[in-house]
């Protein structure tokens, strides 16, 4: 596959995931849907965005060109329809919806995180900086959570990559997997594939096991 075929694919994956993750916080929050919009964008472009600011690049990508903005704004816009619709004659949310609407997120936001750290080291890679391996691996990091940090700030939660389920550290090995894979094969899709494979697995068993960081004291 061509690889400028293979970044927008992964792109497009990241930025529908994303921007559905962004929607369904909102959603949960009971934002209207302007809100829900705004949540979902920063959430999909976000990440990209601080990304750009560090290595320079402005104005950021998403404002020079809006064709990931526009697939943020109908995933997001999708999304809300669908769960309107899905509750307009319920009164109560049921126990069972709410574990899938929890499943939903989980799973659209490891699909955007592993997504956009590939992406944001092969940034890094085909760039001036190539030669500087914690920059790179940091682009990648960035790109992967920075969306999500803006999202759970704007929704007024404790950002998940401090308190839950390994988030930031499948990340960051997800972007050292995308780095070393690319230099010893010096093949940008197999380093970009093995870096999202690494990142899903992860965060899947972090979250089917329990897996999280070390903390000062337990909650009680």
């Amino acid at each position: 596959m061509d690889t400028e075929l293979f970044i927008l694919i992964t792109d497009i994956i990241g930025t529908v995931a994303f921007a559905v993750s962004g929607a369904m916080a909102g959603i949960r929050k009971k934002m209207d849907i302007f809100g829900v919009n705004i949540l979902a964008l920063l959430t999909a472009t976000g990440g990209g965005i601080i990304r750009d600011i560090v290595t320079g690049s402005t104005p950021p990508a998403a404002f020079i060109n809006p064709f990931f903005v526009i697939i943020a704004a109908v995933a997001a816009n999708i999304t809300f329809i669908f769960v309107w619709w899905k509750h307009k004659s319920k009164r109560n949310v049921s126990e069972r919806t709410r574990v899938i609407y929890d499943k939903v997120f989980f799973w659209f936001d490891t699909v955007g995180l592993a997504a956009f750290t590939a992406d944001g080291v092969h940034t890094g890679l085909v760039g001036p900086f190539a030669a500087n391996a914690f920059l790179v691996i940091f682009l990648g990091v960035v790109t992967g959570v920075g969306g999500g940090v803006l999202r759970d700030v704007l929704s007024l939660e404790m950002p998940v990559i401090f308190v839950k389920h390994i988030y930031a550290c499948a990340s960051i090995i997800g972007a050292a997997v995308v780095y070393i894979v690319y230099n010893v094969t010096g093949s940008a899709e197999a380093g970009m594939l093995a870096g999202f494979f690494f990142v899903c697995v992860i965060r899947f068993a972090a979250a089917h096991y329990g897996w999280n960081l070390p903390k000062a004291y337990k909650e009680e």
